[in-house]
């Protein structure tokens, strides 16, 4: 089975055309090489998918005859994904939430109030 069709069968890209994509931009990787679209699956291959900044790391357990429900993909794959890849995710999605470069826009609505309620607070100590 081709890579592309094995990733859209286990679910890990939605249409079979974003994961061409994603074979072709190299974010696809059979024993650490970048491989192409049509690059056929055996099991015991192992998988690396970069996808939204996470490195995933899959072993091919068997080749699905066709797309498979989410409670049986772990039939056809073995997910190893060390748990450091998802907690960098998380701390960059914090980073991205509270950082704002000076400068650049309006505050918010919430920015504002923070403000107000700094300088009410520093107002009343003196």
């Amino acid at each position: 089975m081709r890579i592309d069709k094995y990733l859209w069968c286990t679910r890990y890209f939605k249409t079979r055309s974003i994961a061409t994509e994603a074979c072709k931009k190299g974010h696809i990787k059979i024993n650490e090489k970048a491989v192409k679209p049509s690059r056929d699956v055996f099991p015991t291959d192992k998988i690396e998918v970069r996808k939204n900044q996470i490195n995933y790391k899959l072993t091919v357990l068997d080749v699905p005859p066709n797309r498979v429900g989410a409670k049986l993909v772990d039939m056809y794959r073995k997910d190893t994904t060390p748990k450091e890849a998802f907690e960098h995710s998380d701390l960059l999605k914090y980073s991205k939430d509270y950082y704002r470069k000076k400068g650049v826009g309006r505050p918010t609505k919430k920015d504002r109030r923070e403000i107000d309620d700094y300088t009410t607070n520093s107002s009343e100590e003196e």
